[in-house]
């Protein structure tokens, strides 16, 4: 936010805080929320229930209720917030209105009492800004567009999309540099800006476009990356979490903050290029919610909240700096806040009381609040997710199972390894239940195939301590793909006959992909695969995990599939959303997905649909499969190259839990095969997979599965095992507990 616009408005409110809270009564805590901080006598806060205000009164007033506060924005016109549910804004904190008019739309179908009904919500935002120039200007972000307001809020146009191959849109500003210029950050990509010039430009742009036009001349993104750190062996810059335009100073200067890695950057707009103000030393570190507090940068990171000294700014008064919070004290009226309420700040503002406006104080706006809290810290409404923590098991090929000698050989690996979980299929890559159901609504559209003595498997798992986690694969289901003439296939338009993807060979014939895919959009599906998971949960299972919970994404002909159960106004991200929620109206069971390795590093719901930030809301755990023989093969191989799984494991999980937002279990799949490819060649061995260990272990080891698709578990380490060869860095006196 920017301090040079915040106090005006606030200034506005007659807060009567010459006291301050009082919290011993309610808390047994000594003391007052603002005891430390001078003239900030009062706090807004948001949190996933709504705004409150906390102040003199005896408990948080609530001032909106709608949903969850991701941002609070102030201008001198009034108050907005940046919610899951869209833009709202107040010019008194008492009466609110939306402000959403142009923004896009998802369409999510619920099924109530058998009757299709539907839920319109604006897309999900990534980010709110306005022009510190122009304070009716506006910006904001979806994942895949770029808006613009002139006029408050009351009606938003198009920017189009920066030219990234993917969506994964991060932040966004808008400065005047002789005339205005929007920035957009994205996670893979980089830095975009889009010079509008005096006069405005944004009608007529189609939301895909990554230009628009003003009278004859077109305005095009550009890409504004010079002086950005790379993503170690890519070429492109890591992401940027937060921009921030200033004009404290009267001059306006943007400043770029990376999410990933403590840099600190200001950008020289003639030069088109950032130049780095600081780099900290730390490999990896998260931060975000970059904000000017009088003559410093302040910004959110793991745990603390940063500060960073700009050389030359002095305060018109000598006397106000004395009155502004320092970081410890800001956080230590956070935390005392945090006992009076029932769910964690998300974002907060620190505000002054009207005694001291004239002073000089400013509020204090901060966001991305989570993460000064412990991992996994904030989910006290997830009582799930807290059952799915800490969960380590590997993967047991269901065919294994069938006989008790059989499994008692992974009993003994589970003791033997220290493991204390099991993921075995349920329902399997080509569709057949591998169970035998008692519900015979399941049994009409699926088939039992080798089926486990359900039973005495569960009976012989929980007997040591295994927490049992059913594998259901969703989407992919060659069973019921062809169950009723394809009524739940996905359809080929141009053959009218269930889609079927392909590659071209360079004789020219083809081959058919080894995939069958039904319509995500299908209520019927949605309806199968609840009752699956509704009789697993009944009989022993301790956790639901969906794989494939996806779209189609192989095939040359991909541009025929089409879904004829889709809604009007739904896309694929509704689709997955609407499913979870469906389930999760039935079964009070952890959920966790499995997802592409990419779609866990990167802020992208690329090719799948499967968006980490959007998906964490829903389900309780998040199984991400970074194995390496997967990546690019020189895919974080610098040297020294034998620590390469290790830095995919740590920093991919690391990452992963960042755009999670911590609100999802990070529990990755870790490679325990050999894949023919350049790097398993030449390094696959027991320490490859002890690296992957060692990498989940040091991001907080939360969680992780080995997966062998035939069950050998011969390379995973033993708890006493040390790295037996290669580079010492980082292993030398490792031991696994």
């Amino acid at each position: 936010m920017k301090p040079h616009y915040v106090h005006q408005f606030f200034a506005l409110i007659t807060f009567s805080l010459c006291t301050a809270l009082p919290l011993q009564a309610q808390t047994g805590l000594t003391g007052t929320i603002v005891k430390e901080t001078g003239p900030y006598q009062s706090l807004l806060i948001g949190t996933a229930q709504g705004l409150f205000r906390l102040s003199e009164r005896a408990k948080p007033e609530e001032l909106w209720s709608g949903g969850l506060i991701k941002k609070i924005v102030s201008t001198p016109q009034g108050c907005y917030i940046l919610t899951d549910q869209g833009i709202f804004f107040s010019r008194d904190l008492a009466n609110w209105e939306a402000r959403n008019q142009g923004l896009p739309v998802k369409v999510i179908k619920e099924i109530v009492e058998g009757k299709k009904q539907f839920i319109r919500q604006v897309q999900d935002l990534k980010d709110l800004e306005y022009n510190p120039a122009d304070p009716a200007m506006l910006v904001t972000a979806s994942k895949d567009g770029v808006f613009i307001s002139r006029d408050g809020g009351l009606s938003w146009k198009s920017l189009g999309m920066p030219p990234a191959k993917t969506n994964g849109l991060k932040a966004v500003a808008v400065a005047n540099l002789n005339g205005p210029v929007v920035f957009a950050t994205h996670g893979i990509y980089g830095v975009y800006a889009l010079s509008l010039g005096e006069t405005d430009a944004a009608s007529g742009v189609s939301s895909g476009s990554s230009s628009q036009t003003k009278g004859t001349s077109v305005l095009k993104w550009i890409a504004l990356n010079q002086g950005l750190e790379l993503h170690e062996t890519t070429d492109n810059p890591d992401e940027v979490g937060d921009i921030l335009v200033d004009q404290s100073s009267g001059k306006p200067r943007v400043f770029a903050l990376q999410t990933f890695r403590e840099r600190l950057y200001e950008l020289d707009w003639d030069a088109k290029r950032f130049n780095l103000l600081y780099r900290g030393s730390d490999e990896f570190k998260v931060q975000d919610g970059l904000i000017r507090l009088d003559n410093r940068l302040l910004y959110v990171q793991q745990g603390k909240l940063a500060q960073f000294p700009l050389a030359g700014t002095i305060p018109q008064d000598k006397n106000t700096l004395r009155w502004n919070a320092e970081p410890d004290q800001i956080q230590a009226t956070l935390t005392k806040a945090e006992a009076l309420l029932t769910e964690k700040p998300l974002a907060a503002a620190l505000v002054p009381s009207s005694t001291w406006a004239s002073s000089g104080a400013v509020p204090v706006i901060l966001s991305e609040l989570w993460l000064l809290q412990e991992p996994y810290g904030q989910n006290d409404s997830k009582p799930n997710l807290k059952t799915a923590l800490n969960r380590e098991g590997l993967y047991l090929p269901v065919n294994h199972a069938l006989d008790q000698k059989t499994l008692n050989r992974y009993v003994q690996i589970l003791e033997t390894k220290k493991l204390n979980m099991v993921v075995i299929d349920m329902k399997d890559d080509y569709g057949r239940l591998r169970f035998s159901p008692q519900n015979p609504g399941i049994s009409a559209k699926g088939r039992v195939f080798n089926p486990v003595n359900l039973e005495q498997f569960v009976s012989t798992m929980k007997a040591h301590g295994a927490y049992l986690v059913a594998r259901v694969v969703v989407f992919k289901d060659p069973e019921l793909y062809k169950k009723e003439g394809g009524k739940y296939a996905v359809w080929d338009s141009s053959q009218n006959a269930p889609w079927q993807g392909y590659y071209e060979n360079p004789d020219g014939t083809r081959t058919e992909y080894d995939e069958k895919w039904v319509d995500p959009y299908s209520e019927a599906v949605w309806d199968y695969i609840t009752a699956i998971s509704k009789e697993l949960h009944e009989r022993g299972f301790d956790e639901i995990q969906f794989d494939y919970i996806r779209f189609p994404t192989d095939g040359v002909n991909l541009n025929q599939a089409s879904f004829r159960w889709r809604d009007p106004g739904m896309d694929m991200e509704s689709a997955i959303l609407s499913f979870l929620r469906y389930v999760r109206s039935h079964v009070n069971v952890p959920i966790s997905i499995d997802i592409y390795g990419a779609n866990g590093w990167y802020r992208t719901g690329a090719r799948t649909g499967q968006e980490v930030e959007v998906l964490a809301r829903y389900v309780d755990a998040i199984c991400p499969m970074y194995y390496p023989s997967h990546f690019e093969q020189t895919f974080l191989a610098n040297n020294p190259p034998e620590l390469r799984p290790y830095r995919i494991y740590n920093l991919g999980t690391l990452r992963a839990m960042a755009i999670a937002r911590n609100l999802a279990v990070i529990r990755p799949y870790m490679q325990a095969f050999y894949m023919n490819v350049s790097y398993d060649r030449k390094y696959y061995n027991n320490d490859y997979v002890l690296r992957e260990l060692l990498g989940v272990q040091n991001a907080g080891n939360f969680g992780y599965t080995y997966w062998n698709n035939v069950g050998r578990y011969d390379e995973i380490p033993l708890p006493e095992t040390r790295l037996t060869s290669g580079p010492a860095l980082l292993f030398k006196s490792t031991k696994i507990d």
